[in-house]
């Protein structure tokens, strides 16, 4: 990537080479790696790591830490561009999954899963910033809709490939890992020698970006990173541990999530631009609110398997609504605060993720449906927070307090 093309220069070049095209290039590659390793985690910890609930809930507080320390990529960026630094991150994502299976003990697999979990943090951290950077915000939410849909389809590929192999060519974890992360150091390589850097019309701020006016927007992540972490940390482990899911069935329940997703996120894509923020986040958090509570109940009245896999798809499906709390950013942000607010709300959306996988891995020992209990709550407190947002939110009018607030001194 040795030259740099203004965005309103970007459409000359050949479709395969603009801006937007590279972002849907990165959307495919990243779930190559991530969700290779996601698929047969929970297994192999258990058949290789004798993991219980404890030592699970430890690994995802270790993975998770990154995210807390996505602030640094406001440092990063002093010396790198964001381009750059995303398809850097990429690397670091695939080749830590290549060499998991390397390490099969927790100590093992806390330093890997470290490595990992710093490319896919800094990767994702630069990769939001950049979609808000790159597109228009009358064309943005079907845009994002688009790019969530095809990482579905790029793990559909991968998940189908896992279910179809997996037991015929009785296939090794080694094997999987090093074919998935291979893969997408590979492509993200290929991006960066490919693809001019692209320069956005506003330049960046370079440092720490807090601003009062943003504070809805901060607690909404926040939440948002609690209530993502019961459901990434136990949800996937509850089909393991109760339900004695091996990996082609977990697997198998992965296909039927991306095959909904790929159809319902270009939808639900065009429902934020119809409906609002407001509406579409209000709706996602009630959703979300009563699944955590029927999560609860398969362990308060014995539900079987089949409502456990209804309900995950379900949850799947509401969670890719969260596209709608980027748009909420990017209609009231100063186009120059969306790379350093991106990198504050990342770690702000991993605070909770710190502490509470490995706090609540010890409640799941005693009571793993305290655990969804808990997310329900969150999913309502976020409900609460939704009715703050404005049916058009925009500079001067963040939340429904705004009108509230008093006007600066002329």
């Amino acid at each position: 990537m040795r030259s740099l093309v203004p965005l309103s220069e970007a459409q000359s070049l050949p479709f395969w080479r603009r801006p937007v095209t590279l972002l849907f290039v990165m959307a495919m590659t990243m779930p190559i790696a991530f969700n290779a390793w996601s698929a047969l985690l929970n297994n192999f910890v258990i058949e290789a790591a004798n993991f219980d609930g404890a030592d699970i809930g430890l690994l995802h507080t270790v993975r998770e830490i990154p995210g807390f320390l996505a602030i640094g990529v406001i440092a990063v960026l002093l010396v790198m561009r964001e381009q750059v630094l995303g398809l850097v991150s990429l690397v670091l994502l695939g080749v830590a999954t290549a060499v998991t299976a390397w390490f099969p003990s927790l100590g093992g697999l806390l330093m890997v899963t470290l490595f990992s979990s710093i490319g896919f943090h800094y990767y994702e951290t630069v990769n939001q910033s950049l979609q808000l950077q790159w597109l228009p915000k009358d064309r943005a939410p079907q845009v994002l809709g688009w790019l969530v849909a095809t990482g579905s389809a790029s793990t559909l590929v991968i998940y189908g490939l896992i279910v179809l192999t997996w037991d015929r060519f009785e296939l090794s974890y080694n094997t999987v890992f090093m074919a998935a992360g291979g893969l997408t150091a590979a492509m993200a390589l290929f991006c960066l020698l490919a693809y001019p850097q692209f320069e956005a019309p506003t330049p960046q701020v370079r440092k720490l970006v807090l601003r009062r006016r943003y504070w809805l927007y901060y607690l909404l992540q926040f939440m948002a990173g609690a209530r993502r972490q019961i459901f990434v940390v136990f949800a996937g482990f509850m089909m393991v541990e109760k339900f004695g899911f091996d990996v082609h069935e977990l697997t198998g329940l992965y296909l039927i999530n991306l095959v909904i997703n790929m159809i319902a996120a270009p939808m639900l894509g065009r429902a934020v631009a119809r409906f609002g923020e407001r509406r579409t986040l209000m709706f996602e958090y009630s959703g979300l609110a009563l699944v955590f509570a029927c999560y609860g109940g398969i362990y308060w009245f014995g539900w079987g398997v089949m409502i456990a896999a209804v309900l995950y798809v379900i949850d799947h499906i509401l969670f890719a609504l969260a596209l709608a709390l980027k748009t909420y950013f990017q209609k009231i942000a100063d186009p120059a605060d969306i790379a350093p607010t991106a990198a504050v709300a990342f770690t702000i959306n991993h605070i909770a993720a710190v502490f509470l996988p490995v706090l609540l891995g010890l409640l799941w020992v005693v009571s793993p449906s305290a655990v969804f209990g808990l997310a329900a709550c969150m999913a309502l407190g976020s409900l609460a927070l939704s009715l703050l947002i404005p049916r058009h939110p925009e500079p001067g009018n963040e939340t429904v307090l705004s009108k509230y607030a008093p006007a600066p001194a002329e």
